[in-house]
């Protein structure tokens, strides 16, 4: 996924081809995917719907199951067309899908992905953190003297989160292997 936007529409229609549900709904889930700290505003996901809408990859129907106000909700849907551009993407291994901006929502829909390119997609993210740690690994060794205490703490921390990942994505590696 070469954009937010398109990692956007990724994760709406995995969300939708599990059946249809209404925008606050969705709002919902998408936090659970991306997390409390990535907020998504309205202001974001409906002219991301709309757009979804004119391209027929979704539809909209009304409900008149309002919840407690008594306006209708917008029931969004995939479309044949939506789902057909989900399972391409979900069928994709490129290493946009491997990148720290869209490997969280991919992996939240490997279910879908085809067992080979769930193997493509987490050796490519391993071998992109490895490069990461080697960087910051080398950063620390050759830090200057004098350099700002809290930069060289932070530089640790993401080579230590760097180095978790890279042990979490091994265990997956080999748990996808045995499993094909």
């Amino acid at each position: 996924m070469r954009s937010r936007g398109e990692s956007l529409e990724f994760a709406l229609l995995g969300l939708l081809s599990q059946g249809p549900l209404h925008g606050y709904e969705l709002r919902k889930r998408m936090i659970a995917i991306y997390g409390p700290f990535r907020a998504l505003s309205f202001s974001v996901l409906y002219p991301q719907l709309h757009r979804m809408v004119d391209q027929k990859l979704i539809e909209e129907s009304l409900s008149d199951q309002g919840g407690l106000s008594r306006r209708s909700r917008i029931n969004y849907a995939i479309t044949t067309t939506g789902k057909e551009r989900f399972d391409a993407l979900a069928s994709s291994s490129g290493p946009e899908a491997w990148d720290d901006e869209s490997f969280e929502v991919r992996f939240a829909f490997f279910g879908p992905t085809p067992q080979g390119n769930r193997l493509q997609i987490l050796e490519g993210r391993h071998r992109r953190l490895v490069e990461k740690a080697a960087i910051l690994r080398n950063d620390l060794e050759k830090a200057p003297a004098g350099i700002d205490k809290y930069l060289v703490e932070w530089r640790r921390h993401s080579l230590e989160s760097a180095e978790r990942e890279i042990a979490w994505l091994q265990e997956m590696i080999n748990t996808e292997r045995k499993s094909s």
